[in-house]
């Protein structure tokens, strides 16, 4: 009989929450923080190399995230189990929550999954992720604490042989509170290109946990992108932190009545 979850790894073991009662305004998430598989999982038929690729998790992400959490006092919550098992970026009706395909790689261990079996993996690791955003936002909001949420992520600097130029992307909706000054500060920066709604945009389907998150309480938010060939090492990570952290600092959102934008979405393309 299937268990509800893998036995060896409890669900409060697949969230981390860092600094949950944080002054700052900001609360960080990192979705792809991890690329661990629990022991029940194998390699899901992958070679040991294909699970230190962008597909497994966004490298690098997650020490930039934790360096600016802690410069920032910001709440920080990352996942711990690699997104081959389960997206937590995605909603749950996404064709890719399971990839069966990452790139261009076949997962073989995530085709063919009974309903129960793609159940286990929601209460694994999706279900505990989202539930720790929700209590942080409510129990922020409850107490009349300013919140403004930004997820931090990494993408490959060539997807499906196409060359990306820019160094970090910052992605958004109609909603520009946070993203144009943020866009504004970054592009004033030497030597940095910066996309805006690249690699990807909503369009995508990364945008969940803000839509889940923030746009759904009227909340300011915005997902970084940075490329990973640039945090790939200690002084890159320390680099890009310490930037984000200077302009976060002085960040302010725009007024409500400067957000609108017509141009958030572009062709669709599998992302990671």
């Amino acid at each position: 009989m299937e268990k509800a979850r893998p036995a060896s790894l409890a669900s409060s073991d697949t969230v981390r929450v860092t600094n949950p009662g944080g002054s700052s305004p900001f609360v960080l998430t990192c979705d792809h923080a991890s690329n661990f598989l629990p022991a029940e999982f194998g390699t899901l038929g992958l070679a040991a190399e294909d699970l230190s690729r962008h597909i497994a998790w966004d490298p690098g992400a997650l020490p930039v995230a934790r360096r600016m959490a802690e410069a920032l006092d910001a709440t920080l919550v990352e996942t711990r189990i690699s997104r081959l098992v389960i997206d937590c970026n995605r909603p749950l009706d996404a064709p890719d929550l399971v990839p069966p395909v990452s790139e261009t790689t076949a997962i073989p261990g995530n085709t063919g999954l009974s309903e129960k079996q793609r159940a286990a993996r929601v209460a694994l690791s999706w279900q505990p992720f989202h539930a720790a955003i929700e209590h942080i936002v409510d129990d922020r909001l409850a107490r009349g604490q300013e919140t403004r949420l930004v997820s931090v992520h990494s993408f490959t600097p060539v997807y499906k042989g196409r060359n990306r130029p820019w160094h970090i992307g910052i992605i958004h909706d109609e909603d520009r509170r946070l993203a144009s000054p943020l866009i504004g500060a970054l592009k004033r920066l030497a030597g940095v290109t910066v996309g805006v709604n690249e690699p990807y945009s909503p369009a995508d389907r990364v945008y969940f946990t803000l839509e889940r998150h923030a746009r759904s309480r009227g909340l300011p938010c915005a997902m970084i992108e940075i490329r990973n060939d640039e945090i790939a090492g200690e002084t890159g990570q320390r680099k890009w932190a310490d930037l984000l952290t200077g302009i976060f600092s002085d960040l302010e959102p725009q007024e409500a009545g400067h957000t609108r934008s017509h141009s958030v979405g572009k062709s669709v393309q599998s992302a990671s």
